[in-house]
């Protein structure tokens, strides 16, 4: 089953990894992000080791996002990202994993202070989520 897992964060300046920039996560103790953060890469790894990672990308900076939306059958081009928004997609991965309780132990591995983590079934071609 596919899910992909999508990070939300609102560091400032906007950067990767987003705990390099989140406050939440900077007010850790040096020795705890230090240990998190070799926890996260040996997750990586492990998902790629044993072919649950599909794929995955971190974004840039949401101020260089372009959003483009119809509306009287003519398309409406605009700077992103959505003001009103705090938080902004940092980035995402693409896991393909035995149920929803393996990725749900995963989504829970990748939750950081200062960051959400959202975790989503992929449709399936047919249009079906299951």
């Amino acid at each position: 089953m596919k899910y992909v897992v999508l990070i939300h964060s609102n560091p400032e300046p906007w950067g990767h990894p987003t705990g390099a920039h989140v406050a939440a996560y900077q007010a850790l103790p040096a020795e705890e992000r230090s240990r998190r953060d070799a926890a996260f890469e040996e997750l990586l790894t492990e998902l790629q080791g044993n072919g649950e990672l599909v794929g995955g990308e971190a974004l840039g900076d949401p101020g260089t996002a372009t959003l483009y939306r119809e509306e009287a059958a003519e398309v409406l081009v605009t700077d992103g990202p959505y003001s009103e928004l705090k938080e902004h997609l940092a980035g995402f991965f693409l896991i393909d994993v035995a149920d929803r309780e393996r990725a749900e132990e995963v989504a829970r591995q990748f939750a950081s202070p200062g960051d959400t983590v959202e975790l989503r079934p992929a449709m399936w071609p047919g249009g079906g989520d299951d």
